[in-house]
């Protein structure tokens, strides 16, 4: 029992599933299933037009582009069907105007259908072609959208969009009217006369600047001149800019050799250097007295030769000590020169 309600179950869900899948990849692929007729339509323009692009109504989907080549060298043919039946049980009417629009601003477009003038009651044969007298080929948006590049600019992207969905619908004669468009103009300049202060607050920052210039022009211009001059030597000494970039790329890598093989050299003499400084620093107080005396020594060294590139040698003091046998010490007083070298 367990198994037959489950085989029911699996059953209804590969249905289900199928059925939907099928519904899906018919919509995707834009399947029909009512039969069509095939027409042709000439077009100076068909930019952006792909096949399976929708054939459209007064917005309705009533049919798909088929194909789009070149014809006569400098035109397009375009192959449309339409679904048999409904509005075009006779046929499409012999003043059909066809014109190709966008479908949205990412660039898609459609091919749209509408009533031209003439006789009603005349009907074009399966195959026949739309002249390209009653053809129009798509609103040039990079024209258009250039020509409002300075109001785009000071825009929010919401706004933008807006108005350039507008635009289009206006002037593809489809949706929205010139007073909606104009109104929301306005709206949008509103919204700059809203932010005149900080547009004015720009403007006076940017006179003051201009003013600072101004009034330093002559030395913008030697600035100028003197760039201009620096860089004109910079060219005129380009060879010898770039043979130094070598030389010193050399460099570079003669001084990485040298320190490669001296720094096992280096590091004994840094770890020496760290002792040296320790023991000058645990006896830094004889090292102190030490240079005191220096200057005194040395003056007494440079008095011996200073009577020449030799060492002189003179008896500046003598004094004598006599000891008798068990008798004491007698010294004589010391006798000291006077002299400028022994002093």
């Amino acid at each position: 029992m367990r198994t037959t309600s489950a085989a029911i179950k699996l059953t209804i869900f590969v249905v289900v599933t199928s059925v939907a899948t099928g519904v899906l990849a018919m919509t995707i692929a834009n399947m029909r299933f009512r039969a069509t007729i095939e027409y042709k339509a000439i077009f100076t323009d068909v930019t952006g037009l792909l096949d399976n692009d929708d054939v459209r109504v007064a917005g309705v989907r009533v049919g798909q582009i088929e194909g789009v080549r070149l014809y006569r060298g400098n035109q397009a043919e375009v192959t449309f069907s339409v679904e048999e039946g409904g509005v075009f049980r006779n046929g499409l009417p012999a003043s059909t105007k066809a014109q190709i629009r966008y479908r949205n601003l990412m660039g898609q477009r459609y091919l749209a259908l509408t009533d031209g003038a003439g006789a009603s009651n005349a009907y074009l044969d399966p195959g026949d072609t739309i002249p390209v007298t009653q053809t129009a080929p798509a609103l040039d948006l990079t024209t258009l959208f250039n020509g409002f590049r300075p109001l785009f600019r000071a825009l929010e992207p919401k706004d933008v969009n807006t108005l350039a969905m507008q635009l289009v619908q206006v002037l593809q004669g489809e949706g929205g009217t010139i007073n909606s468009l104009l109104a929301h103009v306005a709206s949008l300049t509103n919204t700059l006369a809203d932010r005149d202060k900080v547009i004015g607050r720009v403007i006076d920052n940017l006179n003051s600047v201009l003013g600072t210039i101004d009034q330093r022009h002559a030395q913008v211009d030697r600035l100028i001149r003197d760039l201009r001059s620096l860089i004109g030597g910079v060219s005129d000494d380009r060879q010898a800019i770039f043979d130094s970039v070598a030389a010193i790329n050399g460099l570079t890598g003669t001084t990485q050799d040298l320190l490669a093989s001296a720094r096992p050299s280096l590091k004994n003499d840094i770890a020496g250097l760290r002792k040296l400084t320790a023991t000058l620093d645990a006896n830094k107080g004889d090292l102190d007295k030490g240079l005191q005396r220096t200057p005194e020594r040395l003056e007494k060294l440079v008095n011996i030769s200073s009577y020449g590139s030799w060492f002189n040698m003179y008896i500046c003091g003598m004094d004598a000590k006599v000891r008798l046998p068990g008798g004491p010490v007698y010294q004589t007083p010391a006798i000291m020169n006077e002299n400028a070298r022994c002093k």
